[in-house]
């Protein structure tokens, strides 16, 4: 069996400007220090550090946008002596100003968050999510939730599922801790490539790194290679990024082709994940929901937890069932919040059971009144229900 070593790589350095820097000093009454974080702009090298729950205020009087985040400020709005450009029709008439008018219909103005490096397989679904948007990396998954709510970003694109690793269980536990909603979905095709610097050729290498679920990808294609040493890192742009900086003569990388193009990297064999079919499914985060539609394709993820006791989830699915809303994926993740419950039964002592949240997507809108109907009949029973979001359905190719 492979060998399997965990080196950390380092991430993008954190550069604070000088705004930032200037508003990084509480005053006496501010409340305790929190966790800075960090997000960095591909556009851009420096790093913007944002606090882990503040929230922007309200614009001040005469519109200038109110201090955010370490020094940044949210975009002032429009007031009377500061109006907003005038657009005219072709026949020379004024027009309302409209909201494509301040973001093209691709998301020119959008700042996207992801996880991992330039050249990331999630900088790709950012991009195919929001084609001309301005992507921002971030270190962590909850590095990216958080620069939503704190508005430093307007959306993020994360892995929720892919075909052959399954899904992304970090993730499914973010959703429930922060308040974001799931506005979209993007499938992305993912192959991967074996890259290594300049002159090396596959004979000379005996080692190769990647994110682990990119090597358990390519597991065979990897041993018919002769490579048997792996290295697990967090990301595989990162171990594109920390072989081309290390000039490494004897490790390859497995990532992307866009990674072998920014990192400089020689792309010594092509799709070498074992099954050729290899989709990964992201979801597209925001601070507030869209506007659910019946006359499109669209799905709704919900999360829910029940009692103990015989036929409950039975039931849970029955509500969806009886209805004829069909269920594209269940997930069942621990209850971090109540582990454990008690219930008696006719032993003396009580029973100790695992309590679960069970992840559902149906493939409904919450615009449909069945759907609401099905939510309202599992509200009656469940102990607790959310809806993450009801959004359209990537009906593309990956």
């Amino acid at each position: 069996m492979a060998s399997m070593a965990s080196p950390r790589l380092p991430f993008l350095p954190a550069a604070r400007t000088h705004s930032a820097a200037a508003a990084a000093s509480p005053s006496a009454s501010s409340p305790s220090p929190r966790r800075a974080l960090k997000c960095s702009s591909s556009t851009n090298d420096n790093s913007v550090h944002l606090s882990s729950t503040s929230r922007p205020r309200a614009p001040a009087a005469g519109g200038v946008g109110s201090a955010g985040l370490n020094g940044l400020r949210a975009p002032p709005v429009p007031v009377a002596d500061s109006p907003p450009p005038a657009y005219r029709d072709p026949q020379g008439l004024h027009r309302p100003l409209t909201t494509a008018d301040l973001m093209g219909t691709n998301g020119e103005t959008l700042k996207v968050a992801y996880q991992g490096f330039p050249g990331a397989y999630s900088e790709a679904a950012a991009k195919k999510a929001y084609p001309n948007c301005q992507t921002v990396p971030c270190e962590h998954f909850d590095t990216a939730f958080q620069a939503v709510e704190n508005w430093i970003v307007d959306r993020a694109v994360l892995p929720l599922e892919n075909s052959l690793g399954g899904s992304i269980h970090r993730n499914y536990d973010l959703l429930l801790r922060h308040d974001l909603k799931i506005v979209g979905e993007v499938r992305l095709a993912v192959r991967h490539c074996l890259l290594a610097n300049h002159g090396v050729d596959i004979g000379n290498l005996k080692s190769v790194m990647s994110h682990p679920q990119a090597l358990a990808q390519c597991e065979n294609t990897l041993t018919e290679l002769g490579i048997e040493h792996r290295q697990a890192v967090d990301d595989t742009a990162g171990a594109a990024k920390f072989v081309a900086e290390e000039m490494l003569q004897d490790t390859g990388a497995v990532a992307s082709s866009l990674a072998a193009e920014l990192y400089g990297l020689d792309i010594l064999a092509e799709n070498i994940q074992d099954e050729k079919v290899n989709v990964t499914r992201f979801m597209m985060l925001a601070r507030d929901p869209i506007i659910p539609r019946v006359d499109k394709p669209f799905k709704t993820s919900i999360v829910f937890s029940l009692e103990e006791g015989p036929g409950q989830l039975f039931k849970a699915l029955a509500v969806f069932a009886l209805r004829e809303i069909n269920l594209t994926k269940i997930e069942s993740r621990p209850h971090k919040k109540r582990p454990l419950r008690l219930a008696d039964d006719t032993f003396s002592a009580p029973i100790k059971y695992f309590d679960y949240l069970f992840y559902v997507d149906l493939d409904a809108s919450t615009a449909d009144p069945r759907t609401q109907n099905a939510i309202r009949n599992l509200e009656e029973f469940a102990t607790f229900v959310r809806v993450l979001g009801s959004y359209p359905t990537d009906v593309s190719e990956a």
